[in-house]
């Protein structure tokens, strides 16, 4: 999923101003027309004129109101990840609420653009035909200034959604997991030749990162989540995303083990056995700087130590065809 695409939501007065040039500059490239349809007569030119205006206002207005509504995604209808990720990060209601506001006044716009054209249409003298469309600028600049707040809001809110991790939700996907600091971000390199920046300090993942390979031509997906810690009650919100593409887009998970116990082993452990109802490998991670017996009791569990192993095991388990099972398979 893409959220790049998402257009920028100016301000309302933005809209109106654009709009009223739009109608400047449309009445001066018809000015020859509406001289020919007015046939020297004042009041069918100020007519034409006048009608010129409110057409263009109103299309310049809902042109661009749609072009936002269609760039927004349909919410409901998005991928499980993305639409819990949008609920945690965003005001789910107000965001519908605000798509909602910015509909109503495209549509309302067109109505007042209906009506006061016919209201100009059935004037009999030039100054009524101007007051009509006087009237219609002011109507319209009340509707677009009435959403003004759910402008706002929806420029908030995209500018939150092109923060989003760009996971590709129909591939399948294999999910890397443990505390902070593991040695995550550096497997998913030699697992699908990626190259994320590497800080050496804690939490050094601020955002999903994305590797791919293939098996029989199709494309797989490997995640590397953010550091996660053991404290699912109290998630921040680079937490909650490891948290959601685990839930939602692992379909492998690999759980990496570090034995040097930057944090205990059993807090490792017990993190490890919350992973249920997913298929899991253990990788054991830093063995070339722990004590042999140690990494021997922990390898005798049939953990794996290297990168071409865990490849290799990777590649066994997922389907022929590299396709993601459907959701009611196991």
């Amino acid at each position: 999923m893409n959220f790049q695409t998402l257009l920028k939501v100016e301000e309302a007065q933005f809209f109106l101003d654009c709009a009223f040039k739009h109608a400047r500059e449309r009445v001066i490239d018809q000015k020859e027309k509406i001289r020919t349809k007015a046939k020297r007569d004042p009041v069918k030119k100020a007519k034409a004129t006048e009608q010129t205006r409110i057409r263009a206002v109103e299309r310049a207005i809902t042109s661009r109101f749609d072009k936002i509504i269609q760039s927004f995604p349909s919410i409901d209808n998005l991928p499980e990840f993305y639409y819990e990720l949008i609920k945690i990060t965003i005001d789910y209601a107000l965001l519908k609420r605000s798509l909602g506001a910015v509909n109503w006044s495209s549509k309302r716009t067109t109505d007042m653009a209906r009506f006061y054209e016919a209201k100009v249409m059935k004037s009999h003298d030039e100054e009524r035909v101007k007051q009509a469309s006087k009237e219609f600028y002011g109507r319209v600049s009340s509707i677009v200034k009435q959403i003004s707040k759910n402008l706002l809001f929806l420029e908030e809110a995209r500018k939150t959604m092109k923060r989003f991790p760009a996971v590709k939700t129909s591939l399948y996907t294999v999910a890397l997991f443990g505390f902070p600091n593991i040695g995550k971000t550096t497997l998913l390199g030699k697992l699908t030749g990626s190259k994320p920046e590497i800080k050496n300090y804690a939490f050094t993942t601020k955002s999903l990162n994305m590797g791919y390979f293939t098996k029989n031509g199709k494309k797989i997906q490997v995640i590397d989540t953010p550091g996660t810690l053991n404290r699912f009650d109290k998630m921040n919100y680079i937490e909650q995303q490891a948290h959601l593409a685990l839930k939602h887009c692992a379909d492998l998970i690999v759980y990496i083990i570090d034995l040097t116990e930057p944090y205990p082993l059993k807090d490792q452990q017990k993190l490890r056995k919350q992973l249920v109802g997913k298929e899991v490998i253990v990788y054991l991670t830093k063995k070339d700087i722990i004590d042999k017996k140690i990494f021997e009791s922990f390898k005798k569990d049939h953990y794996i130590d290297s990168p071409e192993e865990l490849k290799k095991e990777i590649l066994s388990r997922i389907p022929e065809d590299g396709k993601k099972p459907s959701p009611d398979e196991p």
